[in-house]
């Protein structure tokens, strides 16, 4: 009975396995390298685009910190011209008020009773006079209070003067009233009913 010798053929089939084994490993080692770099790709694309849009919307943000900044300095520019004009506004509105308030004070003075100071600080009066007597100097300040361009009047000394004929010398305080429109057209008759009243007191 003749002898085959398999050896030869089951190393060569041994061969052929590895020689197999080791393409589709180089096959998945490429495939692996293909896929790990599309996937490399595909991010550094997605960093690039997110980047591309955060620069884009810092130079919006940059835009809008402008836009802000003019905003801002225009609202600034608007309140110091709306300061100018309140205070133009207000030099125009004390033209007319102090005008007012001498003419009343010659109207509620009382007779017997003359002024010889008239300071003003701010809107007060610091009215200094002298007056027959202590009677007179307080129906002053009645009229004072019944005033529309004079209230609060406060008392600071009254005292008899000796070298004097009329009788007492006096320092009183007074505010200005700030009327809202500050027209010209102030209340005639009030002021007249007030007059007559002040020199009805006074006699």
């Amino acid at each position: 009975m003749p002898r085959i010798n398999l050896l030869p053929w089951r190393d060569q089939q041994r061969r052929e396995r590895k020689l197999t084994l080791y393409v589709w490993l180089l096959f998945a080692l490429i495939g692996a390298m293909l896929v790990t770099g599309a996937g490399y790709l595909w991010m550094s694309s997605m960093i690039e685009s997110q980047e591309s849009r955060n620069e884009h919307l810092k130079a919006e943000i940059r835009i809008l910190d402008r836009q802000n900044e003019e905003i801002n300095d225009l609202e600034a520019q608007k309140q110091r011209f709306i300061s100018r004009m309140q205070v133009i506004d207000k030099l125009q509105r004390s033209r007319s008020e102090i005008v007012h308030v001498f003419d009343e004070i010659t109207h509620i003075i009382p007779d017997g009773t003359y002024l010889t100071s008239v300071t003003q600080t701010n809107r007060k009066f610091k009215l200094e006079g002298v007056a027959q007597s202590s009677t007179r100097v307080s129906t002053f300040m009645r009229n004072i209070a019944a005033s529309q361009w004079l209230r609060n009047p406060e008392l600071e000394v009254v005292e008899a003067r000796k070298e004097s004929t009329l009788g007492n010398s006096f320092v009183l305080y007074a505010e200005q009233i700030a009327l809202p429109g500050d027209d010209d057209e102030a209340p005639v008759a009030s002021k007249k009913a007030k007059r007559t009243a002040s020199a009805g007191g006074a006699k």
